[in-house]
């Protein structure tokens, strides 16, 4: 039991490391991600000089092309902004004292466990490196699902103020008094923004710093264009709020949609471990030998390779990203 117990702990680490390092590029995560930064990455708008006065054609067609080519340059983003993402008011110092704290307790676990030293020293690595990103990554998900959800109703609030004849702002902070969260904390922060001195079309530039989404893009993108050539904001909202719902409706279908295919590969994923425990518990001297044996744990560590790049391959197949 104790070669058990020291393989399956030393099987979680390299798993919670691989999951880290490895499983963002395999499963494509990754290049997603600058994919939609590529697409959807804007920065605040340059100021026009004084000069000609141009049609609202050319505003705009210049406002497109700057955003164009800032959609090229796409950074890593630092970990305080993770933070930020993620909802979380931590400091870089606090965010290192709990990676710390969950790889000690880790490495303390595997050791006293009977895992060896090196067990012990892949769980803290796991530990530290792993759980804390993953954690982050798990709050910065459900903030922005939060975010889409209400985004549509707050637009909704500005574009009946903007019809009721109340300026861009009030209604703005119209929807930092009765939004939810994150909507009334991200739009505070837009009023703060332009409080210091910024204009209002980059002050919602930047809410797509905070949010990377499509929508929170395309928010900023509106208002920045109409504070710098004009138009009907009431309609450009109206539209955009149109196009967010249906947007909306069309992942929700998606998820609808894919629910059959991820269920059969969970199944599928899940019907080898649940027939070496059952074939363990009915006939323990038939399999024991994959635990006590060299070759055992060989074919064993192959198994686990090939269900692991199965595993990859079925996520690949059914993850839609809209």
């Amino acid at each position: 039991m104790q070669i058990i117990a020291v393989f399956f702990l030393v099987a979680v680490a390299i798993g919670g490391v691989a999951y880290v390092f490895i499983y963002p590029s395999l499963s494509g995560e990754r290049k997603t991600e600058q994919r939609m930064q590529s697409v959807t990455r804007t920065e605040p708008l340059a100021r026009v000089a004084r000069g000609p006065q141009k049609s609202r054609r050319d505003v705009v067609e210049s406002s497109l092309k700057e955003f164009e080519e800032r959609r090229k340059k796409s950074k890593s983003v630092p970990l305080t902004v993770r933070i930020t993402r993620a909802g979380l008011s931590w400091s870089k110092r606090q965010f290192a004292l709990i990676s710390a704290i969950i790889g000690l307790a880790m490495f303390a676990f595997g050791y006293l466990s009977g895992t060896g030293l090196l067990g012990a020293a892949g769980l803290g690595f796991a530990g530290a490196f792993g759980a804390p990103r993953w954690l982050l990554s798990y709050l910065r998900k459900r903030r922005e699902a939060k975010f889409l959800d209400a985004l549509p109703d707050a637009i909704d609030v500005i574009v009946r103020g903007v019809k009721a004849g109340l300026p861009l702002l009030d209604c703005i902070r119209m929807i930092t008094m009765e939004a939810p969260e994150p909507i009334k904390t991200e739009f505070r922060l837009i009023m703060e923004t332009q409080a210091i001195g910024m204009p209002l079309g980059e002050a919602c530039g930047k809410l797509y710093e905070r949010t990377p989404l499509p929508e929170a893009n395309f928010f900023g993108i509106v208002v920045a264009i109409q504070q710098k050539a004009g138009g009907n904001l009431s309609e450009a909202l109206g539209n955009l709020s149109k196009v967010l719902r249906d947007r909306k409706k069309m992942r929700a279908k998606i998820q609808a949609m894919s629910q059959e295919a991820k269920a059969s590969a969970a199944i599928i994923g899940a019907l080898p471990i649940a027939v070496m425990v059952l074939v363990y518990l009915t006939s323990p001297q038939y399999i024991t030998l994959l635990f006590t044996n060299s070759m055992g744990h060989i074919m064993l560590a192959g198994s686990a390779v090939w269900m692991t790049m199965g595993v990859l391959v079925m996520k690949k197949m059914i993850n839609f990203n809209f």
